[in-house]
C-alpha cells in the first residue's frame, strides 16, 4: 500500500511503529499502531483474529462489526495523530481508527502535597480522562462543560477547560480559551507551562492555584471559577485565584466555623511572622534601639557579644543554610530525607552557636520565620514570602525601621495593583464583596450560601439562571 510505504519512511528509524499487511477475501488490509502506546494483546485477540474471520461485506463495514469502544472513520492526514494517541489504524477501502490504548498511568493515588485530615484522599493522576472522571463524579450535571483542545505542535497535549454553565461569568472561560488558541509552542509537558502564559501581570505573588485535589477543584467550579486539566499532568489549574484563597484549605470546609476561623487567623499571623520578623529584629539590633525596653535590648545585644560578623551576615547565612536543608529534604528519598535534614539542622545550629559564628537568638528568629512559611501549601506563595523577606531584610539593614515600613508599603502596593483577568487580587476586601467577606479570614455559617459576585452573576447557590 502506498500510504503504508509513505508512513514507514516518515517514522524511520523508529522501531516502535508496527505496520502489518494482510490479505482477506482478496482485500488488502493494512494495520498501523505503536506497540508502546497500544495494548498489543487486544490488537492480537480482538482485531487481527476477527479480521481474518470476517466475511467480505463485514470487512467493508468495520465500524458496525468490530467490537471496539471507540472506532471512527478518518482521513489519511489524521493517521499518525491517532496512532500517537494509542489508536490502531485499519486501512481497507476506508481508513478506520480504533482505540486500544495501553494503561500507562499510575492510577488514582492519595494526595501527597495538599494533605487533609478529614477530607477525601484521592488525587489527580497523569491521565486526562481519569482526572475528568474524578470531577464529574462530584459534579453530576450536564451544566459542567468541558472545552477540549490540543496545544503543542509536537506534543499535541490534550487540554480541557472546565466550568459550570450558569454559575461562572461566561467571559472568564472564553478569555482563557482565546489565550490557549494563541499559544504557539512545540510542546506542553505539564500544566505549569500554561500557568505562566495565563498569569498576565508579572508578580511574585501567585494568581493561579495549582492543585492535586479533585474535591478542591470541584469546590472551585461551584464557586464560579475555571479549572484547567492538562493530559500527563497531575496538577489542575484553578483560576482566577485571589490573595485570600491561598489562606484557605479544603479542611476549612470540613470543620466547624470556629476551628476554621482560628486556623485562618493563625495562617495570617504566620504570613506576617515569615516576612517581617527578620527585618524587625535587624532594625532593632542595629539601628532603632529605642523601639524595645532596655532589659530586652540588653539581652538581645548580649547574645551577639562574641559574634564576629554583622547581624545581616548572620541572617543571610542562616537563611541560606535553612533553604539548603529544605531543598535537600525535598530532593532526597522519603525514607532518609527528613532524618538527614533534622540531623543536619541540629548539628549545624549547635556547632554554629558553639563556634560563635551566629547568636542563639538569630537562629530562633530565622527558624520561626522559615517554619512559618511551611504552613502554606502553595509553593509559589512560599517563594514570594522568601523573596520579600530578603528584600525587607536588606531595607532594614540600610534604613532601619523606616526600611521595614517602606518595604511593607511596597508589598501592599504590589498586592493592591495586581489583577487577574481584570478582577482585583484583593477581592473580597477591596473592592468589597459582602457575600464573600463572610468566608474570608472569619468563617460565618449562613442559611443561604452565596458566591463571589466578581465570578458569578448567579450569586445564590442552588439556583441556575
Amino acid at each position: 500500500m502506498l500510504i503504508i510505504n509513505k508512513l514507514k519512511k516518515e517514522v524511520a528509524p523508529s522501531k516502535d511503529y508496527i505496520f502489518k499487511e494482510l490479505k482477506v477475501h482478496n482485500l488488502k488490509i493494512g494495520l498501523i499502531f505503536n506497540e508502546v502506546l497500544t495494548d498489543t494483546i487486544s490488537v492480537n485477540e480482538y482485531i487481527l483474529k476477527r479480521l481474518t474471520h470476517f466475511k467480505k461485506n463485514e470487512l467493508k463495514n468495520l465500524e458496525n462489526n468490530l467490537p471496539m469502544k471507540n472506532i471512527k472513520i478518518i482521513n489519511k492526514n489524521e493517521i499518525m495523530n491517532y496512532v500517537n494517541n494509542g489508536f490502531v489504524v485499519i486501512i481497507i477501502d476506508k481508513i478506520y481508527a480504533g482505540e486500544v490504548r495501553a494503561n500507562l498511568d499510575r492510577g488514582i493515588n492519595t494526595v501527597d502535597g495538599e494533605l487533609t485530615i478529614t477530607g477525601p484522599k484521592d488525587s489527580f493522576s497523569e491521565n486526562f480522562n481519569t482526572n475528568l472522571g474524578l470531577i464529574r463524579k462530584r459534579i453530576k450535571t450536564t451544566q459542567l462543560k468541558v472545552t477540549d483542545m490540543e496545544i503543542g505542535k509536537n506534543s499535541k497535549t490534550k487540554v480541557g477547560v472546565l466550568y459550570v454553565e450558569g454559575v461562572v461569568k461566561k467571559e472568564i472561560p472564553n478569555r482563557i480559551i482565546e489565550i490557549f488558541k494563541r499559544i504557539n509552542i512545540d510542546g506542553i509537558i505539564d500544566s505549569s507551562y500554561l500557568k505562566t502564559t495565563l498569569e498576565g501581570q508579572k508578580s511574585f505573588f501567585p494568581t493561579i492555584m495549582m492543585s492535586q485535589r479533585p474535591d478542591k477543584s470541584a469546590m472551585a467550579l461551584l464557586e464560579g471559577k475555571v479549572v484547567v486539566l492538562v493530559d500527563m499532568s497531575p496538577y489542575a489549574l484553578i483560576l482566577p485565584s485571589f490573595f485570600i484563597d491561598f489562606f484557605h484549605t479544603t479542611d476549612d470546609y470540613y470543620q466547624k466555623s470556629f476551628n476554621t476561623t482560628f486556623i485562618r487567623i493563625i495562617r495570617f499571623i504566620a504570613f506576617f511572622i515569615a516576612i517581617f520578623t527578620p527585618a524587625i529584629y535587624m532594625s532593632i539590633t542595629t539601628r532603632n534601639y529605642d523601639l524595645v525596653p532596655l532589659p530586652l535590648l540588653m539581652m538581645l545585644k548580649a547574645g551577639r557579644t562574641f559574634v564576629p560578623f554583622p547581624a545581616y551576615i548572620e541572617a543571610i547565612f542562616m537563611i541560606v543554610c535553612f533553604e539548603i536543608l529544605k531543598e535537600s529534604d525535598l530532593r532526597m528519598s522519603f525514607a532518609s530525607g527528613s532524618s538527614i535534614s533534622i540531623l543536619g539542622g541540629l548539628i549545624l545550629g549547635d556547632a554554629a552557636v558553639s563556634a560563635g559564628i551566629v547568636s542563639p537568638i538569630m537562629i530562633i528568629v530565622i527558624a520561626i520565620s522559615s517554619i512559618a512559611v511551611l504552613i502554606f501549601s502553595s509553593i509559589e506563595l512560599g517563594n514570594a514570602i522568601r523573596i520579600y523577606k530578603i528584600i525587607l531584610l536588606i531595607l532594614a539593614t540600610l534604613l532601619g525601621i523606616y526600611g521595614v515600613i517602606i518595604g511593607a508599603i511596597y508589598i501592599l502596593y504590589k498586592i493592591f495593583t495586581l489583577k487577574i483577568f481584570g478582577i482585583p487580587y484583593t477581592v473580597p476586601f477591596f473592592p468589597t464583596d459582602k457575600n464573600e467577606i463572610n468566608d474570608s479570614f472569619i468563617k460565618k455559617e449562613e442559611p443561604i450560601k452565596k458566591r463571589n459576585s466578581f465570578l458569578s452573576n448567579n450569586i445564590i447557590r442552588g439556583k441556575y439562571k
